[in-house]
């Protein structure tokens, strides 16, 4: 039980570093602050679902109806997993405004 709790804190501080390190890397090449904020969603989408991309415009029923039946049965543990890489990618946007903010150009 306890190795399972620390497994579960390793993984929400890994989702949440690495996607304000994604969305901070967006955020100074592409200069739009609240991009992986925005596309975050898509991204769950792909690491639960199971169904090929491209079957969402051919099997469009089969394959959001198979899309709503993953996410209804995702634990608990795996929905605070997920929020903290959104939450990763929210805090980059804010440290972004406040650096441009602040005068960092570079922002």
């Amino acid at each position: 039980m306890d190795f399972m709790i620390v497994q579960m804190i390793l993984s929400v501080l890994i989702f949440f570093v690495m996607f304000f390190g994604i969305a901070f890397l967006l955020n100074m090449l592409l200069r739009m602050t609240w991009f992986m904020a925005v596309l975050y969603p898509i991204v769950v989408i792909l690491i639960i679902d199971e169904v090929r991309f491209f079957d969402y415009f051919t099997k469009t029923g089969t394959a959001f109806s198979a899309l709503g039946h993953k996410i209804v049965s995702l634990h608990a543990a795996d929905i605070i997993i997920l929020s903290s890489g959104l939450v990763g990618a929210i805090a980059a946007g804010f440290v972004m405004k406040y650096l441009r903010k602040n005068g960092y150009q570079m922002f």
